[in-house]
């Protein structure tokens, strides 16, 4: 490590808060699928910051766009309209096939506001507050207290509790233990449609079926997360478009933004009609235009640059590679994901490899002690896949 660099990384431990254990290196700048650090080091990121920077980076249409934006204006509340807003709304709602979008600043806010829909829409109904919310083990949805509060890991949530009431929790993939907890008072049942912390784990067809029709009998509301496995990662723009069951309320953020700090909850036009007005919820930062004018941006060039057809190219080309991995070395037990968001499990901690991959000039991250998870920008080419493999087997090996 360099003086400059480990001067640096002394200093952020002496300011900032220790939540966080960083890798020992100070990125600098990005092109393309590679990341630099401060001494010129040259990486294959192969995280793209945890599913966020779907369209690599320095793409110059999308920093235009915002420069220009900066150049207007960048905030102005939500007591004015403002065209980005109303632009990104549109477009937001043509690939997701939802109806009504409120917009917040990251995916933890997105869960925040869709479980408040979820219980107004409930009270609505019967007047009554003690509505239940059915959540996932092993999910994550994120800090905040009442994302916390549905987030199936108790290590995150008990240095903190109480959480907010009335949350059960059933098994991924497990019809009957989500019956099993179904009552009168159940008002949400929320999920991520690809589990990403949680060990990369797709829901099956079966499942997500299984839970659309309990939600349909009983008037129950259906919450998707789509934080990380949505915006085209699975190679369709949202994942449970793949399966044809739809949420009535989902969130999106991390590539929606591709950079850009933004969220959005979104609902069926039942759920719009018979739960939030005005009143009820609110952030200042939320829609501004800047961050408006990325997502709209974001959403052409998904168009222009055929983001899907990309990631449904390569992906498959990806599966194929670190399957090969699973057959030649015994302590990866296997490999699962959807798309370009894959992990291979490993029968021991995988920290020490993502640590080696750093040093080789490869960017990796886990889900899970024992799982390295593959998330890169959905722009890379088999190229990058032989590059980043080659990379990896070395480490491995």
């Amino acid at each position: 490590m360099s003086d400059l660099m480990k001067e640096y990384i002394d200093e952020a431990e002496k300011d900032l808060l220790h939540t966080y254990n960083r890798y020992q290196v100070v990125l600098d700048k990005g092109d393309g699928v590679y990341l630099y650090d401060i001494n010129g080091k040259k990486y294959l990121d192969f995280v793209s910051g945890i599913a966020v920077f779907a369209l690599g980076y320095n793409n110059k249409e999308y920093n235009d766009a915002l420069k220009a934006q900066i150049d207007k204006v960048i905030h102005t509340s939500n007591y004015y309209y403002n065209v980005p807003a109303i632009e990104a709304a549109k477009k937001l709602k043509k690939v997701s096939g939802m109806d009504r979008v409120f917009f917040t600043n990251s995916g933890a806010e997105a869960i925040e506001g869709a479980l408040k829909a979820a219980r107004k829409y409930a009270f609505l109904k019967d007047g009554k507050n003690d509505h239940e919310i059915i959540a996932m083990n092993h999910s994550f949805h994120g800090r905040t207290f009442g994302a916390l509060s549905v987030t199936g890991n108790p290590k995150y949530r008990e240095p903190f509790e109480p959480m907010i009431g009335n949350i059960k929790f059933a098994d991924m993939n497990d019809l009957d233990s989500v019956k099993a907890l179904v009552n009168d008072k159940t008002c949400a049942i929320i999920l991520e449609t690809v589990q990403g912390e949680g060990g990369i784990y797709p829901a099956t067809k079966e499942f997500l079926e299984g839970i659309r029709a309990i939600c349909d009998e009983k008037d129950i509301l259906l919450i998707l997360d789509e934080i990380q496995c949505g915006m085209g990662r699975t190679g369709y723009m949202y994942a449970w478009q793949k399966y044809g069951v739809k949420p009535d309320i989902m969130t999106t953020a991390k590539a929606l933004g591709c950079g850009v700090p933004v969220g959005a909850f979104m609902m069926t036009e039942k759920v719009g009609q018979n739960s939030l007005v005005a009143g009820d919820h609110g952030t200042t930062y939320g829609g501004n235009p800047l961050a408006c004018a990325a997502i709209s941006k974001v959403l052409d060039l998904y168009e222009k640059q055929h983001i899907l057809e990309n990631v449904n190219s390569v992906a498959p080309y990806l599966e194929e590679k670190l399957d090969e991995l699973v057959d030649k070395y015994d302590f990866i037990e296997t490999r699962r994901g959807s798309g370009l968001m894959q992990g291979l499990v490993f029968n021991k901690p995988v920290g020490e490899y993502i640590n080696k991959a750093l040093e080789n000039g490869l960017i990796l991250i886990n889900a899970g002690a024992n799982i390295i998870r593959f998330v890169p920008s959905l722009v890379i080419s088999k190229e990058n896949v032989d590059e980043m493999i080659a990379i990896l087997d070395k480490v491995l090996g």
